[in-house]
């Protein structure tokens, strides 16, 4: 019989699953989905979520909780950008806070003048900024972050301990990243994502970066597949899918394989087992008492 080509088998220790999400419709969008030339307006610098993106992140945690996706995800990774923070602690964060919990919140109150409650860190995965995932750098001021001093304030509970630099030195205003410079990045945080230990990981990033990434790493899918992972995201689209290993890069040992012979013994076929046994009771029945 002949082998499928389709089909694969590989180690379940060498898979992750990874959860990615566009964020919710910025107001940068707004203008920019009908004339892309909107993007390079100064007004939109670090675009914020705008409430009918705040009730795209309300439905999308709503699904998210209904699907039991909540209760697997391990990790909640996000560009660190407002809209990309916004959205990944709308969906992912814990509930509001209620009187006489002092544990510092994902998200402050009216955030961005987001007219916002607050946004609990509790009953929820830890949140961590990572620059890799970054949307196309350069020129468009959308796309350009604060500091990460000013974002502390905002967020107090997100992880930013990767991000190396305080201002943003990666955005510079004359250049735009090419989109193999971009595809490459997202190369290199799909493959930094092996560093991980976590293997469910919920990824809030942008559109641009998302394409990009996709459409290089599936390049030998069936086209089916293909157009599947990597059509262009809608806001606060999520779409899983599943990383497998097979460059060796991740070092985690399998989880529940089992290596068998414990207790070790000789391992007899049943039938040599039975006609054994029935010998020893034999010999047992005719020695002398």
């Amino acid at each position: 019989m002949e082998l499928s080509a389709g089909t694969a088998i590989y180690p379940l220790h060498r898979c992750k699953t990874i959860h990615l999400v566009r964020h919710a419709q910025g107001v940068h969008n707004v203008e920019g989905d009908k004339d892309h030339s909107a993007y390079m307006k100064p007004e939109f610098f670090d675009a914020c979520v705008t409430p009918l993106g705040w009730n795209q992140v309300d439905c999308l945690r709503e699904h998210v909780k209904k699907s039991g996706l909540a209760e697997k995800i391990e990790l909640v990774i996000c560009s660190p950008l407002l809209r990309t923070m916004q959205t990944a602690v709308g969906v992912f964060g814990g509930e509001n806070y209620t009187n006489g919990i002092s544990a510092p919140p994902l998200m402050v109150e009216n955030a961005a003048d987001s007219g916002r409650p607050a946004i609990s860190n509790l009953n929820c995965p830890p949140f961590l900024a990572v620059e890799t995932c970054r949307e196309r750098l350069g020129a468009n001021p959308c796309d350009k972050r604060r500091s990460i001093t000013e974002y502390r304030t905002l967020f107090p509970a997100i992880d930013f301990s990767l991000i190396e630099n305080d201002e943003d030195v990666l955005w510079v205003p004359d250049v735009r990243e090419t989109f193999e410079s971009l595809g490459e990045r997202g190369r290199k945080f799909i493959d930094w994502l092996w560093t991980r230990e976590e293997k469910e990981i919920a990824i809030v990033t942008h559109s641009g970066l998302l394409w990009h990434t996709l459409r290089m790493d599936s390049k030998e899918c069936h086209p089916t597949v293909r157009h599947e992972v990597s059509k262009y995201f809608a806001n606060c689209e999520l779409r899983s899918l599943v990383l497998v290993d097979r460059s060796m890069l991740g070092s985690d040992s399998p989880s529940y394989n089992y290596p068998g012979k414990i207790p070790d013994g000789v391992d007899l076929p049943s039938d040599v087992a039975d006609k054994k046994q029935l010998e020893e009771e034999a010999q047992e029945r005719t020695e002398p008492v």
